[in-house]
């Protein structure tokens, strides 16, 4: 075996004792919050969840999941590749929902993207531009409402995390500094193709990066919106300060590349409203919003994938 192939390996190794590392952490972190309470408490809690707040969640869940499909309706203007909106909602939805839940996101929604996409005419590379547009998008939005709460609301950082930082105020001032770069290089650029070694590019032009960014804070704000409604009213608990714990719960889950952060995101959110909120309450309202944005859409989207993959076998079928 090559040297390069032997760091590839150590490499791939590393990040999965690393995710496995974290995921311990997290769970041990989260027992020790929760030893205290009985699983009837939890169980109490989540049936004392307002049917109300439970309708709104399911509700916001079915506008969050059609501002994603803007993901890929944008990124199909970037590649100047159209195609008609019900086809290109089907793969954004089938994709997020499949690829929430069962982790290692850029993988799994690349491979749906991919092979939808091919049938409805893209070429490969085409398609390797959409996948990458709509990844850019996410975190874009991320970096950005990240960087401006991470600057102005002072949060202190689980200890699980193992970060080498004490505040989150540089990191989001770096955050910052990154998107207005993009931006400037967006407006700069002018359909200016760049070359990296043999392969060429364009930026988006300033118009479109400004809705990628857009687009990505509504995805994330509705996503915290859906939690923040399930969880019990509080005084003091602003949404911004709120939305500034759950993306850094959700960055915390995404870098772990545990399936769904499951159990990565849930401590840092337990952990981080501890002081506000008992941890059989949070805990309640975490497991409602896993049911209502992970597992109901996931369940619907394998449905209508399904469904989809029927009608093709049975068109084939019936052309022969």
């Amino acid at each position: 075996m090559s040297s390069i192939a032997n760091k590839k390996v150590l490499s791939h190794l590393g990040a999965f004792l690393f995710s496995i590392f974290l995921l311990g952490a997290a769970l041990w972190a989260l027992y020790h919050e929760l030893k205290a309470y009985k699983l009837q408490d939890i169980l109490e809690s989540l049936n004392a969840l307002p049917k109300v707040s439970l309708l709104w969640g399911i509700g916001l869940t079915a506008l969050g999941y059609w501002i994603v499909t803007a993901y890929d309706w944008l990124a199909l203007q970037y590649i100047r590749h159209p195609l008609p909106y019900p086809q290109t909602a089907f793969a954004a939805f089938i994709s997020f929902a499949l690829a929430n839940t069962l982790g290692f996101v850029l993988l799994t929604s690349s491979a749906i993207r991919y092979r939808l996409y091919l049938a409805w005419g893209l070429s490969g590379f085409e398609i390797a531009q959409v996948i990458a547009f709509g990844n850019l998008s996410f975190w874009l939005g991320m970096l950005s409402i990240g960087g401006i709460l991470f600057a102005i609301e002072p949060l202190e950082i689980p200890d699980f995390l193992k970060l080498p930082i004490n505040s989150l105020q540089p990191l989001g001032g770096i955050f910052i500094a990154i998107t207005l770069g993009y931006l400037i290089l967006s407006f700069w650029s002018h359909d200016k193709e760049f070359k990296l070694k043999r392969w060429s590019f364009r930026l988006p032009s300033g118009k479109l990066s400004i809705l990628q960014i857009l687009v990505s804070i509504l995805d994330w704000g509705v996503a915290s919106g859906i939690l923040y409604l399930l969880l019990p009213q509080t005084e003091g608990l602003s949404f911004p300060f709120f939305f500034a714990i759950y993306l850094l719960a959700q960055l915390a889950g995404l870098l772990s590349h545990v399936p769904g952060g499951l159990g990565v995101f849930e401590t840092a959110i337990v952990l981080l409203l501890s002081p506000t909120i008992h941890a059989d309450r949070t805990l309640a309202a975490l497991l409602a919003y896993r049911a209502i944005y992970y597992f109901l859409p996931f369940g619907v989207s394998a449905l209508m994938l399904s469904f989809q993959q029927w009608k093709n076998r049975r068109s084939k079928l019936s052309n022969k």
